[in-house]
């Protein structure tokens, strides 16, 4: 090949976050070969110009670059079992949900097998894919990601390695993605309580946003305040957190919408309050949730 020649790519896993990188790559000219357990999935994409493999370790042939995106490290590697002897020489860049633990397990298999490893994951929804805004990281091998930090741009325009530690990716991707359920969960409480007066859950969009923006901008505030261990500049204290719970009790017995969910939070903040945090930030909480001393 040359250098300006497009790099050929297998997508293996084919749900719909792997259909729309795979979509990624064959509109951006990319050499495309796809595989899944499931065939018919890989119709649509074969329309576009994908080739379709057979089988795992035709697939892997195919392409110097391996993408995956299957639902754990664990069946990404019975997935590519079958193909382990074809993964030698050729570079693997995993894109699922799953611990640090297992990135670390995944990538001693996958260097075992001669394959060049790197992690990663997709900050985005499927739709997002492509745009240059959407964010991918990545961690392991740092000569995979500068050989193909060009091809993995077509995925995302923010596109980041974190280090060489194989493990990073996946634990930013559960610190990162801790946040999304709670907020999800808060909104839909929301809902709830606005269309128990007969309104509608769109009506509450626009704020909702507004408030998520808030507190976007509280994000490094609160991380120079949980990295300097001083939680004394506290414009927003656990006691008022506190305070807030009766609120949540209120509001349950007048719309009728079940807060149980949020009884875990609430012993959070009592704990941080009993544990002298009364007075300080509510991101404090953060010393609470540890269970041992911070490394350093």
């Amino acid at each position: 090949m040359t250098r300006d020649a497009p790099t050929p790519v297998t997508v293996v896993g084919l749900g719909s976050m792997g259909r729309a990188l795979a979509r990624a790559f064959a509109d951006a000219g990319h050499p495309t070969t796809v595989w899944n357990r499931t065939p018919a999935k890989a119709a649509p994409l074969v329309a576009m110009g994908a080739v379709h493999a057979r089988a795992v370790e035709t697939a892997v042939k195919a392409s110097p670059l391996i993408i995956t995106c299957l639902t754990t490290f664990e069946d990404t590697r019975s997935a590519l079992e079958p193909a382990a002897e074809a993964l030698s020489g050729r570079a693997l860049v995993t894109l699922n949900s799953g611990s640090p633990a297992g990135a670390r397990a995944i990538a001693t298999w996958a260097t075992g097998c001669g394959t060049r490893f790197l992690a990663g994951a997709v900050k985005n929804v499927p739709e997002a894919v492509g745009a240059p805004d959407t964010l991918l990281y990545y961690s392991g091998d740092k000569t995979v990601f500068d050989e193909y930090e060009g091809t993995l741009k077509v995925l995302g325009g923010d596109t980041v390695h974190l280090g060489a530690e194989t493990d990073l990716a996946a634990l930013y991707e559960m610190a990162v993605g801790a946040m999304l359920l709670p907020a999800l969960a808060g909104f839909f409480q929301g809902a709830a309580a606005v269309q128990a007066r007969g309104l509608e859950a769109s009506s509450m969009v626009r704020f909702a946003g507004k408030w998520l923006d808030m507190i976007k901008s509280l994000l490094p505030v609160y991380a120079t305040q949980i990295d300097s261990g001083d939680y004394t500049d506290a414009a927003s204290s656990v006691n008022l957190f506190l305070a807030g719970a009766a609120h949540d009790r209120e509001l349950s017995k007048e719309t009728d919408v079940d807060t149980a969910w949020l009884a875990p939070l609430h012993d959070l903040v009592n704990r941080a309050a009993n544990a002298g945090h009364g007075d300080h930030s509510i991101s404090a909480l953060t010393e609470v949730l540890r269970k041992s001393e911070r490394r350093m």
